[in-house]
C-alpha cells in the first residue's frame, strides 16, 4: 500500500511540475494561441484536425460535444480564417470532409514550435547524464501510451483532480 501511496504522490508531483511548467510557457504572448483569434472550439478542430488529417462534421461534432450546426458555424468561421477546407468525401459523396489548409498546418506548427522553443531553451541548461536519462524515460513514456487503449469517458485509471480536497490534504 505504501508503493500505491508513493507512486500517487510522484504522479502528482510530476502533474503539478508540468502544470508549472505549462504556466511558464503561456506567459509567451508572443505565441501563435494569443495573436490567431481563434475560439477555444475552433482551435479544438484545427488540434484535431492536425491529428486525424481530415475528418467529417458528424466527426467533429462528436468530439466537440456539439451539434451539426454548431459544428457548420465553426467549420465556416475557420474557412473565413483560411484555415480549413471542406470538401466531398472520395467515399461516399453524402459526406463532407474538412482538413487543413497549409495555412492551419503551418499555425499547429507555430503553436508546437512555440513549446518546443521553450523546452529546448530549458534543456540546454541540463547535463549530458540528465539529457540521457530524460530521453530514456520519454522513450518509456512514448511506448507506454502507444500501447495504452484509446481514452473512454468510463475509464476508472484517471487521475483525481487537483483540486480535490482530501488529495490536496495530504501534501
Amino acid at each position: 500500500m505504501r508503493v500505491d501511496h508513493e507512486r500517487d504522490d510522484l504522479i502528482r508531483q510530476i502533474s503539478d511540475t508540468q502544470r508549472a511548467l505549462g504556466r511558464v510557457f503561456a506567459q509567451d504572448r508572443s505565441s501563435p494561441l494569443f495573436s490567431s483569434n481563434l475560439t477555444m472550439r475552433q482551435l479544438k478542430v484545427v488540434i484535431l484536425l492536425a491529428c486525424t488529417g481530415s475528418a467529417s462534421g458528424q466527426d467533429l461534432a462528436t468530439n466537440l460535444g456539439v451539434g451539426l450546426a454548431t459544428v457548420t458555424g465553426i467549420v465556416d468561421r475557420l474557412i473565413g480564417h483560411g484555415l480549413v477546407t471542406r470538401h466531398e468525401d472520395p467515399h461516399d459523396r453524402r459526406v463532407r470532409r474538412v482538413e487543413l489548409t497549409d495555412q492551419g498546418r503551418a499555425l499547429v506548427e507555430q503553436i508546437n514550435d512555440v513549446g518546443l522553443r521553450h523546452y529546448r531553451r530549458i534543456m540546454q541548461h541540463l547535463d549530458i547524464d540528465t539529457l540521457r536519462t530524460l530521453a530514456d524515460i520519454t522513450n518509456k513514456i512514448a511506448d507506454i501510451a502507444a500501447e495504452l487503449p484509446p481514452w473512454d469517458d468510463d475509464d476508472t485509471q484517471r487521475i483525481p483532480a487537483q483540486t480535490d480536497p482530501g488529495r490536496t490534504a495530504a501534501r
